[in-house]
């Protein structure tokens, strides 16, 4: 691949997944709009992020990556963005106590709008449409005005991250992180489970840790007090993100300022196609999705375009396989990877891989199948001696009912309860929980 790279390069590459606007010159008025608007996050934070990425690629650090599907306009409040930080809070908390390793904290919000689909168009009852691809490009209902796409929602996506950020930073650096509130952090429709049982009685041994720092007078570390998070999306709309390339005063590098790190899908790693062409240019710590149609060898050539000094910081492959596919591919892809030296951070998407359709026609997850993909992936890397960096999964704060089974089993039938989702089925907080602990007595285990 030429070495020659601008914000604009990827234009002249094949391009998947993109919408059809109606008017050229009212997208490009938008584009340009976004170009003159501040960054959303800074080349300094991307440069830390990438820092810590280095630190979970040599075991030294855990990542997790959590937060919607697709986030909403209609659905955007403070509290549904304080209960999805709530649980990643309690989630961290679980793994860090019980591996004694830190947590690198990234959501999946403030910019995770637009969605890859599997087809153009959509049929319900004999009637045809453009299929729905995030509320950042067009509208869920089902009527062709709902469904054209609409570049003024690329301003509101701005807005709507930067209400986002504002407010993340401050729950994370505002005292609402304090680990003197581990406490409150549990959300109110989990307080009865035997979950909050297990997890108070952690938040009890860590306010006795607490105790004794402030007796001998370590207590006034920030790093009790607040923490660091992250923001992350799937680098969809290239038009969009080309708009927040920055150059960095310090030095001289292009960042994407729309997100600290941003993602390729399973959909768009194309080799010669424009998404790889447009990350492959920013500095950003990036990650691309890796399902079992992925070659090895050409996994190997993705990575050496993406990541060409073989930077342990930079490069985050997400292993999205399926529960009943890990086996048969994922090994493989690991041992040429490692046999040819590349250093990357190696994560688990267990929820792509593992969706189904429900006898009442919901989409949904199979928690089992979630819990089983995890324990795979872990196991992989422990049989061949290599690091099982991360998480990736779709949930929320919220008390929905989208995917089956967790200790408070929510069934087909149940799955109309409280179904809110826009796109794709997510883990609530109690079965968020419940997989924390999985892994964190995995990372225990991995440790001892």
């Amino acid at each position: 691949m030429p070495d020659t790279w601008s914000p604009t390069s990827w234009r002249s590459k094949p391009i998947q997944q993109q919408p059809q606007y109606p008017d050229a010159s009212a997208l490009t008025q938008v584009e340009q709009t976004l170009a003159g608007y501040p960054p959303l996050v800074f080349a300094g934070e991307a440069r830390e992020l990438r820092r810590q990425f280095a630190e979970v690629t040599q075991g030294r650090a855990f990542l997790l990556q959590g937060g919607d599907c697709a986030e909403s306009f209609a659905e955007f409040s403070a509290g549904k963005i304080r209960d999805t930080f709530k649980v990643l809070l309690q989630m961290a908390i679980v793994m860090t106590f019980a591996a004694g390793c830190p947590v690198v904290k990234v959501g999946r919000m403030a910019g995770q709008f637009a969605k890859p689909r599997s087809a153009n168009d959509e049929t319900l009852d004999g009637v045809t449409l453009p299929a729905y691809r995030g509320d950042i490009v067009n509208g869920i209902g089902f009527d062709a005005a709902s469904r054209v796409p609409d570049p003024q929602r690329l301003l509101q996506a701005y807005h709507q991250s930067t209400a986002t950020l504002n407010l993340l930073r401050a729950f994370a650096q505002g005292g609402f992180a304090d680990l003197h509130q581990v406490h409150q952090w549990n959300l109110d429709f989990i307080a009865n489970s035997a979950l909050a049982e297990k997890y108070s009685q952690l938040a009890g041994r860590i306010d006795e840790t607490l105790a004794f720092m402030r007796a001998c007078g370590m207590d006034s570390s920030p790093q009790v007090r607040e923490t660091s998070f992250f923001t992350a999306h799937e680098a969809l709309l290239l038009n969009y993100e080309q708009a927040f390339v920055r150059q960095d005063s310090l030095t001289g590098r292009s960042y994407d300022c729309s997100a600290h790190m941003l993602w390729i899908g399973d959909r768009t790693r194309q080799l010669d196609g424009a998404h790889v062409e447009f990350l492959r240019g920013v500095e950003n710590p990036i990650g691309v999705k890796v399902g079992p149609s992925m070659d090895a060898d050409e996994l190997i050539r993705l990575i050496d375009i993406l990541n060409p000094n073989n930077d342990p910081g930079r490069l985050n492959l997400i292993v999205r396989m399926g529960a009943d596919k890990v086996e048969a591919h994922f090994p493989r892809l690991l041992r040429k990877v490692q046999a040819e030296g590349r250093q990357v951070l190696w994560s688990c998407d267990p929820m792509h891989g593992n969706t189904i359709k429900a006898s009442s026609g919901y989409k949904t997850r199979d928690f089992a199948q979630v819990l089983a993909e995890v324990k795979q992936f872990f196991q992989v890397h422990r049989s061949e001696g290599t690091v099982a960096g991360g998480i990736h999964i779709e949930m929320t704060g919220q008390n929905v009912t989208e995917c089956i089974g967790g200790s408070r089993p929510i069934t087909e039938a149940g799955l109309c309860d409280r179904y809110h989702t826009h796109c794709d089925p997510r883990l609530n907080a109690d079965q968020s929980l419940e997989l924390a602990f999985l892994i964190a007595e995995t990372l225990k285990q991995a440790r001892a």
